[in-house]
């Protein structure tokens, strides 16, 4: 082979090869993902979610998953019906996505779309959307909710007494958060519960997944809202306990107030049995001095009798 050719061999064999005529390389593009494209981390946990829309047009259909760590998500949707004229948007939080890790496809009547994506911090949680639509209308929605671990407090307030102890249990679901964080809710915000003063907080799990704060000499001022915050691999969730502290008299008040209810009826009763004698003995005294004055009366009869005979005679 002449020297002079072969630069030009060497280009011909380094170039790329051209993409076919009806586009099918370029088509495989962008309904395959491209590996090249994400940042690969091999502690990722791989979540698979899908929604199906197949015979509910019109239809908005939702999933919730928890995340209890990093993960590489693959979101798909599926669409059936008149798809022609059918466009497919994905959003997050209500914003459209625009990103290389959409991929469509069709088959038949069915209208498939996927979004892959990495889930690696508290920012990226939320609501995702695959839309359906065309000029006119929504055809379809499907959403999938992605969020940490719900954690629980306590329903119903906690109730104790000043000077007593009580104890407040946080719980998070199947998961184990890395920390927990104890916060009490005052007029300004969310204040950090001082939990290294040993001598009014103890703080207590059996359980990973749970927390225990204990409050020591309960005073009136300990009373209100507490939270406690679950801090996980890719956020915070938070659960809400309220107390209530009493002081000893409170349980007294309605002993009081049935006391002064019986104190009441019975000086009623006493002042009316009072009124009733001295009734009794006001009507024995005029009856006493009818009596008597009858008796005068009769004896001045009888006198003023005699005397009328004695003149007679």
């Amino acid at each position: 082979m002449p020297p002079s050719l072969l630069p030009v061999l060497v280009l011909v064999l380094a170039a790329p090869a051209a993409p076919s005529a009806n586009g099918t390389d370029a088509d495989l593009r962008t309904q395959i993902p491209s590996e090249e494209a994400e940042e690969t981390h091999s502690n990722l946990t791989f979540v698979k979610q899908s929604i199906s829309l197949i015979g509910t047009p019109s239809a908005s259909v939702e999933r919730n998953t928890i995340l209890h760590s990093p993960s590489h998500v693959e979101l798909t949707c599926n669409f059936s019906g008149d798809i022609n004229s059918v466009r497919v948007i994905w959003k997050k939080e209500g914003e459209q996505i625009n990103s290389s890790h959409i991929f469509i496809n069709q088959t038949g009547n069915v209208l498939y779309t996927q979004y892959t994506l990495q889930i690696l911090n508290s920012t990226q949680l939320g609501s995702y959307a695959c839309v359906f639509e065309d000029a006119v209308e929504r055809r379809g929605r499907g959403v999938f909710n992605f969020k940490v671990p719900e954690v629980h407090g306590k329903d119903k307030p906690l109730i104790s007494y000043e000077g007593d102890s009580v104890v407040m249990i946080c719980k998070s679901e199947n998961s184990v958060p890395l920390t927990w964080i104890w916060f009490k809710v005052n007029e300004t915000g969310q204040v950090p519960v001082e939990t290294e003063m040993k001598e009014k907080y103890e703080l207590a799990s059996k359980y990973a997944n749970e927390t225990k704060l204990k409050i020591l000499q309960l005073s009136e001022q300990d009373g209100g809202s507490y939270t406690c915050r679950a801090i996980f691999p890719l956020g915070g969730s938070e659960g809400k306990v309220d107390l209530k502290v009493l002081s000893y008299l409170v349980p007294l008040k309605p002993f009081l107030a049935i006391a002064a209810e019986v104190i009441i009826l019975v000086t009623i009763i006493l002042l009316y049995e009072m009124h009733t004698k001295r009734k009794q003995n006001t009507t024995e005294g005029e009856k006493e001095f009818e009596q008597i004055e009858q008796l005068k009366s009769e004896d001045s009869n009888g006198i003023e009798n005699n005397t009328t005979r004695h003149r007679k005679i």
